[in-house]
């Protein structure tokens, strides 16, 4: 399958220290008490950023706010959310709403990988309802708090985009025909990429201040291998990490340079840049050519606008 990058950093090694000033910046992230999502907090909160945790987990989060607030210039603050519950996510969204009027960064990092089969609250697939459809609900009610900042909207795909059937498979999209933890995965994060062009291109199309930037953390140790996977499958990945993984640490970046990096430019695609960009240094990732198909962008976009219910405003 042909894979290219589709934008030029102008950076090899992306590194947070090259953040400008943050403070007054706020940014909501899902899933920010752990992994991808702490590190990338700790990193904007030391630049200066306020930052909203958008958490499943009560304890957690707040574990997670103190743990931040040892290091951070700016705020921390908490709301509750579960992405397999469009309820959940609708309170979620008011809450940030009483929370602030802007948001200079969206950035939707909660994920769970390679789970049984599963549904959602609303009768979803688990993964794809979670990964995809809770971000795309999430995103669409909070939207306009991007665009009043000039914000941006990011998305945390993975490498696994490039793997599963290789599209979105409208005939069977919840995989009641048949059911694969591994090709489930691997289609909510092609759907988390191709929202991230399609939303970017909308926005332009409509003028808006607003864009959005698509990133992924190559093979970064966190809680998604163990929290998901079978216990069978959670060993087997904490074998094969031995010299084919980084720290949460590295694998934020691809974020925070999505997120916040000066040198970001609108519909990008970021992430590690060494064997096979499962680690090392940050600039342009590559994608795969069906991930670029704006047909199945298009009607992927329709598709989960009928199964929410909704008209989402861009």
């Amino acid at each position: 399958m042909a894979e290219k990058t589709i934008s030029t950093l102008g950076v090899t090694d992306w590194r947070e220290e090259r953040l400008p000033d943050l403070k007054g910046k706020i940014y909501v992230i899902t899933g920010g008490n752990s992994g991808i999502g702490f590190e990338a907090a700790r990193m904007l909160g030391e630049a200066g950023a306020d930052v909203i945790l958008a958490c499943r987990s009560p304890e957690k989060a707040e574990s997670a706010r103190l743990q931040l607030l040892t290091t951070t210039k700016g705020s921390v603050s908490l709301v509750g959310l579960d992405l397999a519950d469009t309820a959940s996510v609708r309170a979620g969204a008011e809450g940030v709403r009483g929370m602030t009027d802007r948001i200079d960064g969206l950035i939707n990092n909660a994920g769970i990988m390679h789970t049984p089969a599963l549904k959602t609250k609303d009768g979803f697939e688990l993964q794809f309802g979670t990964n995809h459809l809770g971000h795309f609900l999430w995103t669409a009610l909070l939207l306009d708090l991007v665009e009043a900042a000039a914000g941006r909207v990011v998305a945390v795909s993975s490498l696994v985009h490039k793997t599963g059937k290789k599209t979105i498979d409208f005939d069977d999209l919840m995989l009641e025909k048949r059911y694969s933890r591994f090709d489930a995965y691997a289609q909510s994060k092609l759907a988390n990429l191709m929202f991230a062009f399609e939303l970017d291109r909308r926005l332009a199309a409509k003028g808006s201040p607003a864009i959005a930037v698509a990133c992924h953390p190559g093979y970064s140790v966190t809680n998604l291998q163990t929290t998901g996977p079978s216990r069978l499958l959670a060993m087997l990945y904490s074998v094969i990490k031995h010299g084919l993984s980084q720290s949460a640490h590295f694998g934020a970046r691809p974020t925070v340079l999505a997120a916040a990096g000066a040198e970001a430019k609108r519909g990008a695609y970021y992430g590690p840049t060494r064997r096979k960009e499962l680690l090392g240094p940050v600039s342009d990732a590559r994608v795969s050519s069906h991930a670029l198909d704006q047909s199945v962008q298009k009607r992927l976009w329709q598709e989960s606008e009928k199964l929410l219910g909704i008209s989402f405003p861009a």
